[in-house]
């Protein structure tokens, strides 16, 4: 039995140690923000907050993990009450077909976290390793900029 602190609720599941996070997170736990891109680490579809810290959860294996805190964009806000940086999305129009979206929220959030004025050249390195096929990049930085208060206009 593995049990891990997600999005403030401790929840317990039996599974393999050898299971992905995001497996776990999807199909026992039934959160399915974090999304499936390649299962190789590579496009950021399937980010989480581990600890407070970035991570691909497609190659975390959910036995590394035990007793962690992991935080989901779920955890982050309601449809209701989003959270700054999921309203920043919204307001800067920063999601097309959507898929990347999450995995972009999870890696600002820990951005603005650790530096909560970051300048674009460093919203354009933290975001390098999340991939946009339908091109919104420039939103999406226009939205990290909004959250974080630095985006004139």
């Amino acid at each position: 039995m593995i049990t891990l602190i997600v999005n403030g609720a401790a929840r317990s599941v039996d599974v393999e140690s050898d299971t992905p996070l995001l497996y776990v997170l999807r199909d026992n736990l039934g959160l399915t923000g974090p999304k499936y891109g390649c299962g190789l680490a590579q496009c950021g579809a399937c980010n989480v907050l581990i600890a407070g810290e970035v991570k691909r959860s497609c190659v975390v294996p959910v036995g590394t993990v035990d007793g962690a805190v992991v935080t989901t964009v779920e955890g982050l806000g309601t449809p209701q009450q989003l959270h700054p940086i999921q309203a920043a999305f919204v307001e800067e129009q920063a999601a097309q077909c959507g898929y990347c979206t999450a995995g972009m929220v999870m890696t600002t959030k820990a951005l603005l976290d650790k530096k909560a004025k970051p300048s674009e050249a460093e919203i354009r390195e933290a975001l390098a390793g999340n991939l946009c096929r339908c091109g919104s990049h420039l939103r999406v930085v226009r939205a990290v900029q909004r959250a974080a208060g630095t985006r004139s206009g």
